[in-house]
C-alpha cells in the first residue's frame, strides 16, 4: 500500500485553530469525533453513577436507600443514558467518525456539514433527557413499555420520548454519511476486499442506522400521541394492542444490538490482526459475515416476546432465526481465534481488551441462545438472568470494544503514547469487575430472582453482594483511563506516525492527523493487513526530526 503523507510541517486537526469557536463550527470529521468523545464520556458517568446507586441499593434485601417509586427512576436514568446516549452512539460517532475517512484515504466523510449538524441533533437530545429525567424523573424502564407509559405514568415520559426521538435524527444522519462516504470516497485501488474489516463493520452499522431508526421514532410518536390525546393505538382500554408497541419497538432495538456491537467487531479485527502480526484469516468470510448479522439481525426481534402471547409458529420462526444469527458471529469469532494462532503476539492494551471483547461476547452469545430457547427462555424471563445476558453483550463486549479502540487509536488522534503499565491495570480491571459484577447475576436469575425490583428475598443477597463488590471494582477500571490518557495529553511521549507499525491508510499520515487528512489522494495497490514481521517505529521525542514523519508502510 502506497500513499504520500500530508505535509509534516502542516498544522494538525488539533493544532490549526485554537479558539472555542472554531471547534463548535468545524466540519473537520476528526474534531467531530473528539466532540462525540468528550460528550458521551459525560454522558457515561451520568449513567455509571445511576447504575452505583443502583447497586448500592441492592447491597441489602430491603429498600434501605431507595424507595420503590425512586429505585424505577433510577434504573431508567441508567437505561436511557447508556442505552440511548452512549451503547449506541459510541463507536461509530467516535471511532467511526474518526477514523472512516482516514482508512480508505478520503480527506472528509461526504457531507461534512451534516456531519455536525449530526453532533448538535445528539446534544439537544441529549440535554433534553437529562433535563427531564433530573427533574421529575421517568419510570417506565428504557424500554418505554405501553400501556404503562402512554396512559398511566404520571412522570416526565413525553419529554423524554421526545428526546429519544429526536437523537434518531442524528443516528440517520451519520448513517447516511457513512454509507455515502464508503460509496463514494474511497481513494483509487480501495476496492471493496481491500477495505479494512472496520469499514465494512461500520457499513453494515450504517445500514441498520438508517433502515431500523424511522421505526423506532415512529414508535414513539405514537406512544406521544396516546398519552398527549387518548388516542387508542396501543392501550386495550380505547381499542389499542400493547403487543403492537413492542413489535414495532423490537424491531429496531434488536438490530439496535448490532448497532452497539458490529462496530466493535470492526476494533477487535483491527486490534487482533495488528498484535497477531497477521492477515486476519477468512478476509472475505469475515466481511460478509457483517452484513449476514446485519440483514439476519431484522429477523429475529419477537425472541423479546415469547412469552408476551405471539402464536406459538410465530416463536419457533424467531427461535431458528435466533440461532442463525449465531453463524456469522461465530464465523467472526473462529477467524480472530485462527488469526492468533501461531501469531507474532504482542501483548498491549488494545490486545487485551479484544480478547476481553471475545470473552464477554462469547458468554453473552452462549446464553442468548439460552434465552432463544423457547422452553428456558420461559423460565428465566424478567430475571436477573436476562439483565446479565443483556450487559455482557451490550456492556461488557461493547465497551470494552470502546476502549480498546480508543487505546488504538489514541497515538493517531492525540499525537501522543499512553503509559502502558496504568492501562494494562486497568484493562485487567475491567475485565475481572466486569465478571464479578454480572456473572453473579446469571446465578440469581435461574434461581429466580426478578428484575426491576428494589427488594428481594434475602436468599440472593450473596449474589447482590458479589455483584455491588465487582461494580467497585468495574467502576475504579473505567475511572483510570480518564486519568492517564488526560495525563498523556501533556506528559506523554510523542507517537510517530505508527507506533504499533500497523498496515493501514491512517497510519501513513502523522499524528495528530492534519487537517485534510491527505495532500494527495493516495493509491492503494496492496490487499488489506500485509504485515510484516514486527518492526514498530520508535516514539520520537523531536516532533520536528524526520524519523518522526517515517514508519513502516
Amino acid at each position: 500500500m502506497s500513499t504520500i503523507a500530508a505535509d509534516a510541517k502542516r498544522p494538525s486537526y488539533l493544532t490549526a485553530s485554537l479558539t472555542l469557536w472554531s471547534w463548535l463550527s468545524t466540519t473537520d470529521h476528526k474534531r467531530i469525533g473528539m466532540l462525540y468523545l468528550i460528550s458521551i464520556t459525560v454522558l457515561f458517568a451520568v449513567g455509571g453513577l445511576a447504575a452505583t446507586w443502583i447497586r448500592v441499593e441492592l447491597i441489602t434485601p430491603g429498600g434501605d436507600v431507595m424507595s420503590a417509586d425512586g429505585y424505577n427512576k433510577a434504573f431508567t436514568i441508567h437505561g436511557v443514558i447508556m442505552v440511548w446516549f452512549f451503547l449506541v452512539p459510541s463507536i461509530p460517532t467516535v471511532l467511526g467518525n474518526f477514523v472512516l475517512p482516514l482508512m480508505i484515504g478520503a480527506k472528509d466523510v461526504a457531507f461534512p456539514r451534516l456531519n455536525l449538524a449530526s453532533w448538535y441533533i445528539f446534544m439537544a437530545a441529549a440535554i433534553m433527557a437529562l433535563y427531564f429525567m433530573l427533574v421529575g424523573g421517568v419510570d417506565t424502564g428504557w424500554t418505554f413499555y405501553t400501556p404503562y407509559s402512554s396512559m398511566f405514568s404520571n412522570t416526565h415520559v413525553t419529554g423524554v420520548i421526545a428526546a429519544v426521538f429526536i437523537v434518531g435524527f442524528s443516528s440517520i444522519a451519520t448513517g447516511v454519511n457513512f454509507i455515502v462516504t464508503v460509496h463514494k470516497m474511497r481513494a483509487p485501488g480501495m476496492t471493496w476486499f481491500r477495505m479494512p474489516i472496520m469499514v465494512w463493520n461500520l457499513y453494515a452499522t450504517a445500514l441498520v442506522m438508517v433502515l431500523a431508526t424511522p421505526v423506532l421514532a415512529i414508535s414513539l410518536f405514537l406512544v406521544a400521541v396516546e398519552r398527549l390525546f387518548g388516542i387508542g393505538i396501543f392501550d386495550p382500554t380505547l381499542g389499542g394492542d400493547p403487543l403492537l408497541f413492542q413489535h414495532l419497538f423490537w424491531f429496531y432495538s434488536h438490530p439496535a444490538v448490532y448497532i452497539m456491537i458490529l462496530p466493535g467487531m470492526g476494533v477487535t479485527t483491527e486490534i487482533i490482526a495488528c498484535f497477531a502480526r497477521r492477515r486476519i484469516f477468512g478476509y472475505k468470510f469475515v466481511a460478509f459475515s457483517a452484513i449476514a448479522i446485519a440483514v439476519i439481525g431484522f429477523g429475529v426481534w419477537g425472541h423479546h416476546m415469547f412469552v408476551a402471547g405471539q402464536s406459538v409458529v410465530a416463536a419457533v420462526v424467531f427461535s431458528f432465526m435466533s440461532f442463525l444469527i449465531a453463524v456469522p458471529s461465530a464465523i467472526k469469532v473462529y477467524a480472530w481465534t485462527a488469526t492468533l494462532y501461531k501469531g507474532e503476539i504482542l501483548i498491549r492494551t488494545p490486545l487485551l481488551y479484544a480478547l476481553s471483547f471475545i470473552l464477554l461476547f462469547v458468554l453473552g452469545g452462549i446464553t442468548g441462545l439460552i434465552l432463544a430457547s423457547l422452553a428456558l427462555d420461559v423460565h428465566v424471563t424478567d430475571t436477573y438472568f436476562v439483565i446479565a445476558h443483556f450487559h455482557f453483550i451490550m456492556v461488557g463486549a461493547s465497551v470494552s470494544a470502546y476502549l480498546g479502540g480508543i487505546h488504538f487509536w489514541w497515538p493517531k488522534m492525540t499525537g501522543r503514547l499512553y503509559p502502558e503499565g496504568p492501562a494494562l491495570v486497568a484493562a485487567l480491571m475491567v475485565g475481572i469487575g466486569f465478571v464479578l459484577t454480572f456473572m453473579p447475576q446469571f446465578w440469581a436469575g435461574y434461581l429466580g430472582m426478578p428484575r426491576r425490583y428494589h427488594e428481594y428475598p434475602e436468599e440472593f443477597q450473596i449474589f447482590n453482594v458479589l455483584s455491588s463488590g465487582g461494580a467497585v471494582i468495574l467502576a475504579i477500571g473505567y475511572a483510570l483511563p480518564l486519568v492517564y490518557l488526560l495525563w498523556s495529553l501533556k506528559y506523554g511521549e510523542r507517537a510517530g506516525e505508527n507506533p504499533w507499525g500497523a498496515t493501514g491508510l491512517e497510519w501513513s499520515v502523522p499524528s495528530p492527523p492534519p487537517e485534510d487528512n491527505f495532500d494527495r489522494t493516495p493509491i492503494v495497490d496492496d490487499e488489506a493487513y500485509s504485515y510484516r514481521p514486527y518492526a514498530p517505529q520508535v516514539a520520537q521525542r523531536d516532533p520536528e526530526s524526520p524519523e518522526h514523519h517515517g514508519g513502516p508502510r
